[in-house]
């Protein structure tokens, strides 16, 4: 598995195409904790580390109309990859269906205990202080303010996260503890929902009332 692990990261330095939200710590990120996920839930490791370093080795950015197709174009590319370095065969459609089933918004239910790992571990990178960072840099990137000058905190209006940024927490990343599949994952995600409400209650401090 350790020779698989360098041939993926090898070939993501030399192949991907990073964003502000999806760079090679965010995939190692996802491994460390997909890894943590599946030996804590029984999930094969055979299945779940390759998809979880290949599940982003296609991209495509946050406001592309065809961003629904980047899980399925990351899916195709992982197995033309794996073929071609001859990884065993009889996981591929594993990992293929792990890859698929990561994205938001592909919108396709995992099915395995090992997409449910590879899921949860991306969503889990969303949240807390790593999400926290995540979001801002993100929001810098597309330019759009911090947040909206006479609701900030989106308690009078819908949140409309592709203007500022501090809505994606109402519409979003406060949520994603709701859609986590396994035990683990859910506690884990307690522990970052805490530390965003502390991090949000903080900017209502700061901020002009």
């Amino acid at each position: 598995m350790k020779q698989l692990e360098a041939q993926c990261r090898t070939y993501l330095q030399q192949q991907m195409k990073t964003d502000a939200a999806h760079d090679m710590q965010h995939i190692e990120r996802v491994v460390l904790m997909a890894r943590r996920l599946a030996e804590a839930e029984g999930a094969d490791l055979a299945i779940v580390l390759p998809a979880a370093w290949l599940h982003d080795c296609v991209t495509l950015p946050k406001n592309a109309p065809n961003r629904h197709e980047a899980s399925r174009l990351a899916a195709a590319e992982a197995v033309r990859f794996l073929q071609s370095i001859a990884y065993p065969a009889q996981y591929l459609d594993g990992i293929a269906h792990a890859i698929l089933a990561h994205s938001f918004s592909a919108n396709i239910p995992p099915t395995t205990l090992e997409a449910k790992v590879v899921q949860d571990a991306d969503r889990l990178d969303a949240i807390g202080a790593i999400g926290v960072a995540r979001c801002l840099m993100l929001g810098g990137v597309l330019e759009r303010p911090l947040y909206n000058p006479t609701d900030p905190f989106c308690e009078t209006r819908e949140p409309d996260d592709l203007t500022y940024t501090i809505d994606h927490f109402y519409r979003k990343l406060l949520k994603i503890g709701q859609t986590l599949h396994t035990t683990a994952a859910r506690a884990e995600a307690e522990r970052r929902n805490a530390f965003m409400t502390t991090f949000l209650s903080q900017l209502r401090h700061e901020i002009p009332a």
